[in-house]
């Protein structure tokens, strides 16, 4: 780097007492960096911040931080709010019950726990006792539960963590018969699940990182599937499968319930998987590749006389459910087994030799209970508009249903498996009214015509003044649908009138698979004209007004802020891009951010590709002289999914181009990563930021 300029950039802000202060940003030196694309050049003035583990960088996340922080602590109700969101987040919250090896599971947190505990009971009637407690992992909470794995032969439980929110894994595995962890530890994980087999199982790593490389920015290569015997250190463990020819890959290995059968998914060349399988009661038995276009998803659901049950979107844009002999497994021999509907089917079980599908109705869930001769036996009757997790296995009789909704924490249920009916079994007691509230789905026209559903909550004494403050949230990629849950930080911004706006934008599963590609590459545009059109949509029918909008969005939510923010400066009054992809160029040279070139393309596939990104990018579509909505960005130092980087630079960049009055700060958090994990005290902090710089900067004099 070369050539370093120092910007100092200064806003002017209200402060608590109706004195104005000044808000000074830090000095952020500049580089001459300058890439080309296709003949076209373009600076990268702050590349030096890619570097999260320099002096320098530290030094900059510091100074930013402590500008944040005074910012905030200008905001004359935040110990009020954080006190109000603390004591409302303290409500006992309990997991969907699960059974293994005879014994009854679920997670439970207290209220203000830092990770939900793992219990264990022999009974549903007996007494409970702690046999999992990630609290004790770490003193702060910041080392995370990630998953947990039973052995079939009931001797051994593995469980994998997480520190300070990265995505690398470590395993460990708990005996059983003595309740003590084994010797056995495995690190360097990720994306990983434990697939128990024999005395050993299967796991997914990559290799160490060299010393002095960057373990959270660099990017990713060469995952392996290995194999580890119980009782061995980590470097006698098994190489069972890696692709030298495509690095980038992810492979992830499973087993069925029985163990009889290992699934191997292959994944990161598309916006699909494929599929192998390994017969595990035959001694040296090959990996059989049933599928070969990543086009498209395949997911085993289990094995029921002789046969394999797949949930798929092949032939089936909605997805539907197909069939082969185990004698027979690759694509060629599948049959439709139960057909789409003009649901999505988005989930899919073997419970108590019955198939329970739910599907996804206008982003809402449904659930029904099919035979094996594909007959359709029972609905399951749901409280309302909402979402559902169901879990039981094949042989259980015993079946469980968690259901949330706007208003309702998740409730949990007892499923009868002969008629679908539910018995309550768990209510949350949260400190909220929700009867007075009222949800409604309404379906606005987007820029092109298309006709997009939206959720709103609010209070029914609310009144269509175009006076009521709107937090408006989206997503809108990597056919991830927005459905119906409860968040107890809404409460206090509801309770003081403010209206809770869910977009579902294309680019999601809502709609199935055309829905999600008319997000994606040379379609993502229509993700932003969604979101603005909702905007637009909210005002135009009186709900709220422009000086009175929040939009907010995490990841790719973060890129859709970034984005609409930036074409439309002027509709919004408050943005907060959380964790978000800024840096459309080069994102892709982090991490994992290849895999998102099936929903983005990159700047290196074309001229077209690479203009296309460009003109939406929010890092190179700010610009000089422009007055900017109120922004708080979000990120965290152990980000290895989207990282840090991006909400650097784009922070050090708003920063300077500004030309209003209204804040734009960076909030970075330490010992935190994408957001899994995240302990309830960091989580409490961080909504009470954000919360308080909405509501100050709507307006807003709540009353808690």
């Amino acid at each position: 780097m070369k050539k370093f300029t120092i910007l100092l950039t200064t806003v002017i802000l209200m402060s608590c007492n109706n004195k104005q202060i000044k808000l000074i940003y830090p000095k952020t030196a500049t580089v001459d960096t300058v890439d080309t694309y296709f003949g076209t050049q373009v600076p990268d003035p702050f590349r030096w911040l890619e570097n999260d583990t320099s002096t320098a960088t530290a030094a900059w996340v510091q100074a930013e931080n402590k500008v944040t922080n005074e910012y905030l602590s200008h905001i004359p109700f935040r110990n009020k709010l954080k006190q109000e969101l603390t004591e409302i987040a303290n409500y006992e919250r309990l997991g969907t019950p699960f059974k293994k090896n005879g014994k009854f599971y679920f997670f439970k947190n207290n209220g203000l726990q830092n990770q939900s505990v793992l219990y264990e009971a022999d009974s549903l009637h007996a007494t409970p006792h702690v046999f999992l407690d990630p609290n004790k992992l770490s003193d702060d909470g910041t080392v995370a539960l990630k998953g947990i794995y039973f052995a079939k032969n009931g001797k051994y439980m593995a469980y994998t963590i997480s520190r300070s929110g990265s995505d690398w894994e470590e395993i460990y595995v708990k005996d059983l018969s003595t309740d003590q962890l084994t010797p056995d530890h495995i690190v360097w994980a990720k994306f990983t699940d434990v697939a128990w087999s024999g005395n050993g199982f299967y796991y997914s790593a990559y290799n160490r990182p060299a010393a002095g490389h960057k373990a959270f920015s660099n990017i990713n290569v060469g995952h392996k599937v290995y194999y580890h015997n119980m009782g061995t250190p980590q470097s006698k463990d098994l190489l069972i499968f890696q692709n030298q020819a495509e690095p980038k890959r992810f492979y992830t290995a499973v087993t069925n319930n029985e163990e009889t059968y290992l699934y191997l998914f292959e994944s990161g060349a598309g916006s699909g998987n494929n599929l192998f399988m390994k017969d595990l009661t035959k001694k040296d038995s090959p990996f059989i590749q049933l599928t070969t276009d990543f086009n498209y998803q395949y997911s085993p659901i289990g094995i029921h006389d002789g046969k394999l049950y797949l949930l798929t979107n092949y032939q089936a844009q909605k997805f539907c459910i197909m069939e082969t002999d185990l004698n027979h497994l690759e694509l060629a021999n599948w049959k439709k087994f139960i057909p789409q509907s003009d649901m999505v089917l988005t989930d899919a079980q073997l419970i108590s030799d019955k198939l329970l599908l739910t599907y996804s109705k206008d982003a809402s869930d449904r659930a029904y209970f099919f035979d094996f001769g594909g007959e359709m036996k029972e609905e399951i009757k749901l409280p309302s508009l909402g979402s559902i997790s169901i879990s039981g296995e094949k042989d259980d009789k015993d079946c469980f249903m968690s259901f949330t909704s706007f208003t309702t924490p998740g409730t949990i249920y007892q499923l009868n498996t002969n008629n679908g009916e539910l018995n309550l079994y768990m209510t949350p007691k949260v400190k909220f009214d929700a009867n007075a509230f009222v949800t409604e789905q309404v379906f606005f026209a987007s820029k092109d015509g298309t006709k997009i559903p939206m959720f709103l909550t609010y209070r029914k004494d609310l009144k269509k003044d175009g006076k009521n403050p709107a937090f408006i949230y989206g997503y809108g990629g990597f056919d991830i649908g927005l459905s119906p849950y409860f968040s107890a930080y809404r409460i206090p911004f509801l309770e003081n009138g403010g209206i809770y706006a869910q977009v579902n934008l294309r680019g999601g599963n809502e709609y199935g698979e055309a829905w999600h590609l008319a997000g994606t590459k040379m379609h993502k545009q229509n993700v932003f004209d969604d979101f603005i059109a909702a905007t637009e949509y909210l005002i135009a029918q009186n709900y709220t007004n422009k000086n009175l909008t929040a939009i907010v969005g995490g990841s790719n939510g973060g890129l859709l802020v970034g984005a609409c923010m930036t074409q439309r400066p002027d509709l919004f009054r408050v943005a907060v891009p959380q964790v978000g992809v800024m840096d459309m160029l080069r994102y892709h040279k982090f991490t994992i951010g290849w895999n998102w070139a099936s929903d983005y393309g990159t700047s290196e596939d074309s001229k077209e590709m690479f203009e296309y990104l460009k003109s939406y990018s929010p890092l190179h579509n700010l610009k000089p002289g422009t007055k900017y909505p109120a922004t708080l960005i979000t990120t965290a130092d152990h980000d290895d999914r989207v990282v840090p980087a991006h909400s650097f630079k784009f922070a050090a960049t708003l920063q300077t181009d500004n030309a209003g009055t209204n804040p734009t700060i960076i909030r970075i958090d330490s010992k935190a990563g994408h957001g899994g994990g995240k302990p309830m005290t960091k989580i409490i902090e961080e909504q009470t930021d954000i919360y308080g710089f909405i509501m100050y900067n709507l307006g807003m004099n709540p009353k808690l």
